[in-house]
């Protein structure tokens, strides 16, 4: 049964079709200029699958952009606010305060500007191949692509259709290519394409607070896996996780390499740490982060199987630590976790353990497991049992910075547990990415604590 569609109306006076599906923590999946028609989508079996896969654990919101399917398409400004006001007519209109946010592709940099506007309302971010500023994807191959648009409207379609889900795909490709027509006119395309070379978000990244995900798949060749780096490594809380395939379309390829990776960052199925009780506001915490070093290489060495028993044994052992020494486990950030203690004694003694317990099972494993610990205190903001500001994101650049098998903290963390028996050797002022002023940082000797 399709889902049933409805309408919201936009401030600048645009109905936006959208339907919902499924229950629990919302998702709202943007879609990219050019793909986008809700009602036609679901008569496509990867479409569909797709959608009914990522509502199984909550609520997906799907909607038209203004110029495509079942939206108004007599518009003019496809600008980037333009967008933005869409996504705000459909959230509003639902009721949704907090929600998840897919920016796919071109409607990436749309997502990346409604978290940094509204970071109250984000709690995380997805983006799937998308980019800063319009010249990380204007290769020359895609704008002799684009030259064929006036000259040949069909021929453009069905070259696109294949760039996008793979060239060596048939009547499969034949068949988007049909859907990209249905979805758009070529004059709105046009529009749109213009409109596309305008955005830059690149001076909002370090504004964007929400826990992001980028993802992106290493063979695609027209957007290369370094745009994918640029972005995370902009973004204050992020993390990349590289897939394996050709496509830009997420529901053609390994599916459920992307199911796991966005499951696992939305927190769904995870455990709750035994005994751990959401975190209050305004209270001082000091925040844990764990980093895997390699797990990107480690898969490509041994398969998605063996790197998942891998991560399986990191999550086993870090959550073991949180349990003996009272952490609360925040969520799961794909390469690691971030914890949250009452007690920087605390924090710091889980941190040892952990790292023991690594070292303790690299002496016999087959595939070692090598960890960066980064730890910072202070006052975040709690939300739906979720952490956010800079002392969350402080702790998250700490980690960055140590090296596999580290324990890296600040000063403040130093200072609160003052007098406990703890060897914290200086390692001097350290410049951190997205802090003005650098940041006295001090590595926990645990080996001989």
């Amino acid at each position: 049964m399709e889902p049933r569609i409805q309408y919201a109306q936009t401030a600048d006076g645009v109905s936006i079709a959208f339907w919902t599906l499924g229950e629990g923590m919302p998702l709202v999946h943007m879609a990219s200029t050019g793909v986008s028609h809700i009602q036609l989508e679901w008569q496509y079996p990867e479409y569909r699958r797709w959608y009914e896969r990522l509502a199984q654990k909550r609520k997906l919101v799907r909607y038209d952009m203004r110029g495509h399917g079942l939206s108004d398409r007599d518009v003019a400004d496809f600008s980037l606010e333009a967008h933005v006001t869409d996504l705000e007519a459909v959230v509003d209109r639902l009721g949704l305060q907090r929600f998840a946010l897919l920016g796919v592709f071109h409607s990436g940099p749309m997502a990346i500007a409604y978290a940094a506007r509204c970071p109250e309302r984000v709690s995380h971010l997805v983006l799937w191949f998308s980019y800063r500023r319009s010249s990380d994807f204007l290769t020359p191959q895609l704008e002799t692509l684009r030259s064929l648009i006036d000259r040949d409207w069909e021929l453009y379609t069905e070259t696109m259709a294949h760039a996008m889900v793979g060239w060596s795909a048939g009547e499969e490709a034949r068949r988007f290519a049909a859907f990209m027509r249905e979805s758009v006119t070529r004059e709105v395309w046009q529009a749109m394409i213009a409109a596309t070379r305008e955005f830059d978000v690149a001076a909002l990244l370090p504004q964007v607070t929400s826990p992001t995900l980028v993802l992106h798949r290493r063979q695609y060749p027209l957007l290369d896996v370094d745009v994918a780096r640029g972005l995370a490594s902009r973004i204050p809380v992020a993390h990349l996780a590289v897939l394996e395939g050709a496509s830009i379309m997420p529901w053609v390829g390994d599916l459920e390499a992307a199911f796991t990776a966005i499951d696992e960052f939305l927190g769904e199925g995870e455990e709750a740490a035994a005994g751990a009780e959401p975190p209050a506001a305004a209270a001082v915490h000091t925040i844990l982060f764990t980093d895997m070093e390699g797990s990107t290489t480690l898969t490509q060495r041994v398969g998605d199987a063996k790197a998942q028993e891998v991560l399986r044994t990191h999550n086993r052992i870090v959550r073991d630590a949180l349990k003996a020494h009272s952490g609360s486990e925040i969520k799961h950030t794909g390469d690691g976790i971030m914890a949250s203690f009452s007690s920087a004694t605390r924090a710091l003694e889980c941190a040892i353990a952990m790292q023991r317990a690594f070292a303790e099972h690299n002496e016999s494993a087959e595939q070692p497991i090598r960890v960066r610990i980064g730890l910072n205190a202070g006052e975040p903001v709690a939300e739906e049992e979720d952490l956010f500001g800079t002392a969350v994101q402080l702790a998250a650049r700490i980690c960055a910075h140590a090296e596999p098998g580290e324990i890296l903290a600040p000063i403040v963390v130093r200072e609160l547990a003052a007098g406990k028996g703890f060897l914290l050797a200086d390692r001097g002022d350290v410049a951190l990415r997205g802090f003005e002023d650098p940041v006295r940082l001090y590595e926990v000797r645990w080996r001989e604590a």
